[in-house]
């Protein structure tokens, strides 16, 4: 199947737009982004090679001093509509793969475990101070639809994240996590070859 084809003529018109944007205004490095996209930050964003997202990706990356904390490995696509916010760091590792509307976050408005006279309810939620854990993610992750990944996440390499999940604790590597908090269902064993129940 040929791209007109596979596009049709305004999908073509439509591809070639997004790819000048990628290499004038992004990245030369990377592969492609699809209009509209939300990229903040772009300073503080370490974009990988071959990076390709969906429609409405939104990227905020913050710091102060300017300095890289969201970071991109090789050949990771982000599908439509993924946010992820980083104020410290977040880093996704090669050949990641991210469904549609995935959010992930190093940052929290306030701070939620102990005492903090800055984040209590009486505080405009704008005004409770920001609270950073670094988000990892590995290699050859599959992170599947409406997943929420929240600050100090770290994801082992090879693992899956069902969708829906919400995951607000350590997943190790070769595992398959699901559920709102997210909890191990499987684990990949290397001498059977299979995805094993837990």
């Amino acid at each position: 199947m040929n791209y007109l084809e596979r596009y049709g003529w305004l999908g073509l018109v439509r591809l070639a737009r997004d790819y000048l944007y990628t290499k004038l205004f992004v990245s030369a490095q990377v592969r492609l982004v699809r209009l509209p996209a939300y990229i903040r930050g772009r300073a503080c964003i370490d974009f990988g090679a071959s990076l390709t997202t969906g429609v409405g990706v939104r990227l905020d990356a913050f710091s102060t001093p300017e300095k890289v904390v969201m970071h991109f490995g090789n050949n990771v696509q982000l599908n439509d509509y993924v946010h992820i916010a980083a104020i410290e760091h977040v880093e996704i590792g090669d050949h990641t793969l991210i469904a549609s509307r995935v959010y992930i976050s190093d940052h929290n408005h306030g701070c939620y475990s102990g005492v903090d006279v800055n984040s209590t309810p009486h505080i405009h939620p704008m005004h409770r101070p920001l609270i950073a854990k670094p988000v990892k993610i590995g290699r050859n992750i599959w992170i599947g639809e409406n997943v929420c990944i929240l600050p100090g996440v770290v994801i082992g390499d090879g693992s899956i994240v069902g969708a829906g999940s919400v995951v607000t604790k350590n997943v190790q590597a070769g595992s398959i996590v699901a559920g709102n908090p997210a909890k191990l269902i499987r684990l990949f064993d290397d001498i059977s070859g299979q995805w094993v129940k837990v």
